[in-house]
This record gives structure tokens, C-alpha cells and sequence, in this order.
């Protein structure tokens, strides 16, 4: 039976299944409208969810639904990095996606997909993609619901209306990964293992043609938490990231010894 080489968290950022877009055009005479998808189980992940995102304007109110993911990392809830990314295909990348052929689809090998992280769906302050890396602000566990009001940047505001932004969630279990892929680094981080990074669920959003979730989403776990109230930006989130990089790295030699 294959030891688990449990890591740290996942940072940044890539792909999920292929779904088609339909463009996500604000009524011209009505400044309010919505977005939403479905996030659909990348890297045999296991994790899914549903994402629908309110618009007045520049502000957007964003609720998710997320069960099925990567639950605990040394007695502690699993953080999950999730964006909104932006400035590709607007499309998740499916299995073929996978080109050295390790069973799962890295961050390089999707970003052609999906494209870079326009907004960080953070629990608490900044959102932008300098807070990618604020692990303390990402909700955690197995199944959480997340909800929250803010700006949306004019780059990630025209991506919706253009049906190309793409919602990612990541981290992934390595003992659902295959061998070979939970065995090796992460591209991003040599720190991290390949599994830290990998993306767990994805969705492209397009316009709303179904009833909103109910106020406070759907009761699919506990309500999301910031950790001990900490806004941690991207040079916070590096060194913390790379302690528990070096707490896996102490783990994984255990493993093997």
C-alpha cells in the first residue's frame, strides 16, 4: 500500500473539465445580472461544487458551494486556494490536457486553458492576484460554503461579460493521485509537492439561467471562518507556504525512510 506524502497547500492555480461558454452580457439598460457554473472534479479529485456570482455594477457578491475535497493536513482543515481566473480560452482543461503523460493535469499544462488568476476569492480583505498565495484567508476541509461582497477589477468584470472567466479551486489528496505524480515537486514551488498546486475543480461561468441559492448557500458544512482574523498578503502567505512545504518535506523523507 503506497504511503500518503501529504503536503502543505495549494497555492496557486490551473484547470478542470471542458465546458462551453456562453458569453455573460449585462443587460444594457440593467446594471445588475449573474454569472454562475458548476465546478466539476479535476485530477480525480473527487471535489465538485456550484458557483453563482450577483453583479450591481463594478461590486459582485460571490456564494459557492464546494464538498468532495481534501480534508485535513496534519490535524487541521485542508486550505483551498480558489480564484477567478481570466485571459485564456475561458475553458478547463480535460484529461488530454495531461502532455508528459503522469496522469494528471499540472498548472503549466492548463494555463493555457483557463489563464491567469484575475481575482482571489479570499474570505476577508484583498482579492487581487497578489493575495494568491494568502493561505490563512482561503476557506478549508472537506465540504465548506462561501460567501462574500466585493469590487471586481475592471479586467476580471470584462471576462465575465465575456463568458471566458474560469472558477478553479485547488489541492488535491495524493493517494488519489497516480504514483508517479504524487511522487514529484510542484513546477511552482520545488518546495512543494506536485499535488500542492494542482487544481481539484473547475468551472467556466456564463449567464444565469436558474434560480440563485438560497441566502447563505446551501447547507453543505460549516460556514467558512477566517483564521484567527489574520490578512496575510502574498509575501505572508510565501512564508508561511514555504514552512509547511518544509514540514511536508520532513514528512515525506519519514515516509520513505
Amino acid at each position: 500500500m503506497r504511503t500518503s506524502t501529504f503536503f502543505a497547500v495549494p497555492a496557486l492555480a490551473l484547470g478542470g473539465l471542458a465546458l462551453t461558454a456562453s458569453p455573460a452580457m449585462a443587460d444594457s439598460h440593467d446594471d445588475s445580472w449573474s454569472v454562475q457554473t458548476s465546478l466539476d472534479e479535476l485530477n480525480s479529485s473527487g471535489t465538485t461544487g456550484e458557483v453563482m456570482i450577483d453583479i450591481h455594477g463594478q461590486e459582485a457578491t460571490v456564494t459557492m458551494n464546494v464538498t468532495g475535497a481534501a480534508e485535513e493536513f496534519m490535524d487541521g482543515p485542508f486550505p483551498h486556494a480558489q480564484h477567478i481566473h481570466i485571459g485564456a480560452q475561458g475553458l478547463c482543461p480535460g484529461p488530454e490536457a495531461d502532455t508528459d503523460g503522469d496522469g494528471v493535469v499540472s498548472t503549466p499544462e492548463g494555463h493555457h486553458f483557463y489563464g491567469d488568476i484575475g481575482t482571489s476569492l479570499t474570505m476577508e480583505g484583498d482579492t487581487s492576484p497578489d493575495s494568491g498565495l494568502a493561505i490563512d484567508r482561503f476557506p478549508g476541509g472537506s465540504e465548506y460554503s462561501y460567501e462574500r461582497t466585493f469590487e471586481l477589477s475592471d479586467d476580471t468584470l470584462a471576462a465575465l461579460e465575456e463568458g471566458t472567466a474560469v472558477v478553479v479551486v485547488h489541492g488535491v489528496d495524493p493517494d488519489l493521485m497516480p504514483e508517479e505524480a504524487a511522487q514529484k515537486q510542484s513546477e511552482l514551488d520545488p518546495e512543494l509537492p506536485l499535488a500542492a498546486t494542482l487544481p481539484a475543480a473547475c468551472g467556466t461561468l456564463s449567464a444565469s439561467q436558474m434560480e440563485e441559492m438560497p441566502d447563505g448557500g446551501a447547507d453543505t458544512g460549516a460556514p467558512v471562518q477566517a483564521d484567527n482574523g489574520m490578512n496575510l498578503a502574498l509575501g505572508g502567505g510565501a512564508l508561511a507556504l514555504a514552512a509547511l512545504g518544509g514540514a511536508w518535506a520532513v514528512r515525506r523523507h519519514t515516509a520513505r525512510a
